[in-house]
């Protein structure tokens, strides 16, 4: 059985409370909110991720695919199109500012331009969310709120961004699992036009729900034109077999020249 996100969580940060020194315990807590962020998207949003971290990141924190169904489409279990994902996770305590979202902008500007199939129109510049034939999502999550000015600066940019607010969760298994705390497993999830508005990438017909399970756990889910849609990657589906991971090798180059541009 696959642990659950909470019980991984608790596992990383029982582990590294054994680590005595401020420097490394705050290293261990942004390692384990990327992974819990990674557990989350993967299990319930139809993502693949896998962490980049380190000093030759790029300002990326997870890169990856997220797997939806294709514009226009009326059937569920059509094959899914990929959008490319670009993310960070932000595990601070001070409330997430609109620097972050510039931030994030540039990130996506850099990954695109340094694309091996870009290719720059008559204007020099890259298209803004497109790499290749995959469209690009910024994806930006923090483990404490947006500020009002991050969200109206998300919801302005021309970039398809997702913002998701994971709050802590508390450190111990029992309290967590309390009525009386059970309001701080909530988070906010918002998309801007750019993806979500019925010009952006997903045409108006998705959205993202908080949903409650029978033990107060709450958690994403996606619904499409109304529906609630099966969390799906590759990886879940045996029968499904194709080479849209084979492309790791080309990534990490391309990560290693974001790291030198941002240097």
């Amino acid at each position: 059985m696959t642990m659950s996100w909470t019980r991984l969580l608790a596992r990383t940060l029982v582990t590294s409370s054994s680590k005595s020194p401020a420097k490394l315990s705050t290293t261990h807590r942004g390692t384990a909110f990327e992974e819990r962020s990674r557990n989350i998207l993967q299990n319930h949003l139809s993502m693949t991720l896998r962490r980049v971290g380190g000093k030759s990141d790029g300002g990326i924190d997870l890169l990856g695919w997220w797997w939806l169904p294709p514009l226009g489409v009326s059937d569920p279990s059509a094959p899914r199109r990929r959008l490319r994902v670009l993310a960070q996770c932000k595990a601070e305590k001070q409330k997430a500012s609109p620097k972050y979202v510039r931030e994030m902008e540039g990130v996506l500007h850099r990954y695109i331009t340094l694309s091996p199939s870009f290719s720059p129109h008559d204007t020099g510049k890259p298209p803004l969310h497109h790499s290749s034939q995959y469209p690009v999502v910024a994806v930006l999550i923090s483990e404490s709120p947006f500020t009002k000015a991050t969200l109206l600066r998300a919801q302005s940019s021309p970039v398809p961004f997702f913002l998701f607010h994971l709050p802590p969760v508390p450190s111990s298994l029992d309290t967590a699992m309390s009525a009386e705390t059970d309001h701080k497993w909530a988070g906010t999830a918002v998309w801007n036009p750019a993806l979500a508005g019925t010009r952006g990438l997903l045409g108006g017909e998705m959205e993202v729900r908080w949903e409650r399970s029978p033990s107060c756990d709450g958690r994403p889910g996606l619904w499409w034109r109304n529906r609630k849609l099966r969390s799906w990657t590759p990886e879940t589906d045996s029968s499904e077999k194709g080479d849209w991971d084979l492309d790791l090798r080309d990534q990490d180059l391309l990560l290693e020249d974001l790291g030198r541009d941002t240097a």
